[in-house]
Parts: structure tokens; C-alpha cells; sequence
């Protein structure tokens, strides 16, 4: 397994960092299943102390429902990000505001139900959870992402220097940007959105790891895990269609993180990819 390892550095085996799994865009029922399995997998083995899941396909991709976040938490998931689906299942909006482990962006105006951020007493000290939606091509024009998060992250760095953000978003420039903004006072700025797992992750200067998006959970032969010939034949008519959740092998991409706990700085990062059988 290949690790990216900050330049410069020289490590001690022995010495205490906190291992943070990311897990992109969960899409319907395979994409929980590769999702629950790689949380549990993960913990069991001891790879991850910390598990965080992108859950806004969750739902037949589309939204997710409160059973559906429970189901997710009870396989050791400790927060579920989301994005521009959060609001696709009604269900969610009386659960939101009691559940504060599910998040929504942010930027979403005073008043939304919900938060945006999260911090966890754990095992391993306190750590935080941000989720912020970028603007460009996405179809809800929120507050200005920058602003958001820079209030946000302020008021969470005096509480603990570990902190995880989930920067939901179309374009690579727009999370790249958020990435170096946010350089040296995160821990990790995670894109999703996209469902296609990138191949840049890196430790920026100032110590906060990177990757511009972690991919999905779900089907491997799809289009952003939805049903390849339904797709391309939308394509070929530009007709409407509906695009159901694809089936066969599924996969479980994302991003795993070394932190040390005293400054919250990334000490290494890679790419995760598990692959699983049909359901």
C-alpha cells in the first residue's frame, strides 16, 4: 500500500497518530453494503480509529432516510456527510435537526434543519467534522463556501486541531481552491460529489492532507453508479429518463489519513479501493 508521506519527515514507528477513513458518495443499497463492510473491515483490522461517510445517494440514490444513517452508524460510521441530495427524502428533515452525527452543508442559510459541524469526544481526543457545498454548477446556490468555512473552521479549531471537511462540489478548481484555503488549519479536505475517485492526494504545506474527490461506494461497472445503458441511452435521446442504481461487483472508494492528534497536521495519506462480489 502506498502511502504519501509529508517531505521531511522522519517518523517513529511507535508514535501515536490517529487514522481517519474517508468514504465517498454512497449510491443506493451495493453502496451501503461496500460502505458498511469496508467500515467494519477497517475497525476490526485496526487500520481506522475514525470513520466518516459521504451518505447523500444512500437512499436508491438518491437522499438518504433515517433508517438508512442508522444503518450506517451501527457499522461503525461516525459521521455522515452529504450535499446537494440531502433534502430528496422528506423523512430527513425532522431527523436531521435530532441527529446531529448527519450532516448538511454548512452554507445552507440560518434557520436550515441541522448543522454542519460536528465535533466527537472519541478515544482519541476530540475531533471535528465539517461539511461545506461548493457553488459552481451546482443546482443550489448556497452562501459563499469560503466565508462559511472560515467562520467555521475558527470557531472549531478552539475546541480541537483534528478536523476532517468534506468539500461536496462539481469542479476540481473550486475544491482545490477550498483545499489550499483551508491549508494548515484542517486536518483533511475531502471532495466529493463527483463519484470518481482522483488521483491527487498529497500533503498540502501547511500540513493538511488532500484529495479532490474520494470516489463512491458502489456498483464498479456504471456510470457514477447508476445503470450503464439507461445513461448512455439518455445520452443518445436527450430524452428523460430514470437512471436506476446498477448492479454487479461494488467497490468502496476513499481516502485514509495519519493525523497527529497534538497539532492536527496530515502525516501521511492514501487512496483506499475495496472491491466486493455482487449483492
Amino acid at each position: 500500500m502506498h502511502f504519501y508521506i509529508v517531505p521531511g519527515a522522519c517518523f517513529d514507528k511507535n508514535r501515536w497518530v490517529i487514522k481517519i477513513l474517508f468514504l465517498g458518495d454512497v449510491v443506493g443499497e451495493p453502496g451501503r453494503m461496500a460502505a458498511c463492510r469496508t467500515a467494519e473491515l477497517y475497525l476490526k483490522r485496526g487500520d481506522a480509529d475514525f470513520i466518516v461517510v459521504n451518505g447523500e445517494n444512500a437512499a436508491a440514490g438518491r437522499g438518504i432516510t433515517p433508517k438508512l444513517a442508522i444503518d450506517l452508524m451501527r457499522s461503525g460510521v461516525a459521521v455522515i456527510t452529504t450535499g446537494d441530495h440531502i433534502w430528496d427524502q422528506k423523512e430527513i428533515y425532522s431527523y436531521i435537526s435530532t441527529e446531529p452525527r448527519l450532516l448538511r452543508p454548512i452554507n445552507y442559510p440560518p434557520g436550515t434543519p441541522g448543522g454542519g459541524s460536528i465535533v466527537l469526544d472519541t478515544a482519541h481526543g476530540p475531533i471535528a467534522v465539517m461539511n461545506v457545498q461548493c457553488r459552481t454548477f451546482m443546482k443550489n446556490s448556497l452562501e459563499n463556501p469560503f466565508l462559511a468555512a472560515s467562520a467555521e473552521i475558527e470557531r472549531l479549531r478552539k475546541e480541537t486541531p483534528v478536523i476532517v471537511v468534506d468539500v461536496h462540489g462539481e469542479t476540481t478548481s473550486e475544491k482545490i481552491a477550498m483545499g489550499r484555503h483551508l491549508d494548515g488549519k484542517v486536518s483533511l479536505v475531502v471532495g466529493t460529489h463527483t463519484h470518481v475517485q482522483t488521483a491527487d492526494e498529497r500533503i498540502f504545506p501547511g500540513g493538511t492532507g488532500f484529495l479532490c474527490d474520494a470516489g463512491m461506494c458502489g456498483p464498479e461497472d456504471s456510470i457514477l453508479g447508476r445503470d450503464c445503458g439507461a445513461v448512455v441511452g439518455q445520452f443518445l435521446t436527450s430524452m428523460p429518463a430514470k437512471f436506476p442504481v446498477a448492479r454487479g461487483p461494488v467497490m468502496a472508494c476513499g481516502v485514509l489519513v495519519e493525523v497527529d492528534p497534538e497539532s492536527g497536521k496530515a502525516k501521511a495519506i492514501r487512496r483506499v479501493v475495496e472491491r466486493y462480489a455482487a449483492t
